[in-house]
């Protein structure tokens, strides 16, 4: 067990956590770079491939830090990936949450509240684009990821549906060599 490794994750999670609106997949561009850019830890790919597995794994979005932790430490690397991730936007929200309480009849809480929502969302849409960075390869695949983002946003049916006819066309391309 490298103590120093388990110290730099803690320090690269705990501050993205102190930063976060929006859930972990509103931090995905800056966890991308911080664990495949500047740290080094792993390949884009083995990046889409946890990205990957933590979506398709039932259970909260957390998943994925506590993925990234066991890869680069195991068990340890998991503990304090998902910890470190955990407690410091656990303790704001925690403390932020009270002070709503006492004051939530204030106009200025009211405007707050409405103000985060196009930050949060702002936030994901960013985690959606680098995603498509780093896993989109080819320009058949940079369509579907457009092609399923459109079915998303302009209809009212279940991401499911999408995942599927994007899954059929990608065999249908894959059959006729184009991907």
């Amino acid at each position: 067990m490298n103590a120093l490794l388990l110290l730099r994750i803690a320090e690269v999670f705990a501050l993205l956590s102190a930063f976060s609106f929006g859930g972990v997949n509103a931090l995905l561009p800056e966890v991308h770079r911080q664990v495949v850019e500047i740290n080094g830890w792993m390949s884009d790919a083995t990046f889409s491939d946890i990205f990957a597995v933590s979506n398709a794994a039932p259970g909260p979005n957390i998943i994925m830090i506590s993925l990234i932790g066991w890869q680069l430490s195991g068990l340890a690397g998991l503990v304090v990936a998902t910890l470190a991730a955990m407690t410091p936007s656990c303790l704001i929200t925690f403390t932020v949450t009270r002070l709503l309480k006492r004051h939530s009849g204030s106009r200025a809480i009211k405007l707050f509240k409405e103000g985060l929502v196009p930050v949060a969302l702002g936030l994901i849409l960013a985690s959606g684009v680098a995603m498509m960075r780093t896993a989109d390869t080819n320009t058949l695949l940079v369509a579907f990821s457009l092609a399923t983002a459109a079915f998303v946003a302009f209809s009212a049916r279940n991401p499911l549906w999408a995942f599927g006819a994007v899954t059929g066309l990608a065999v249908v391309a894959q059959h006729f060599g184009m991907m």
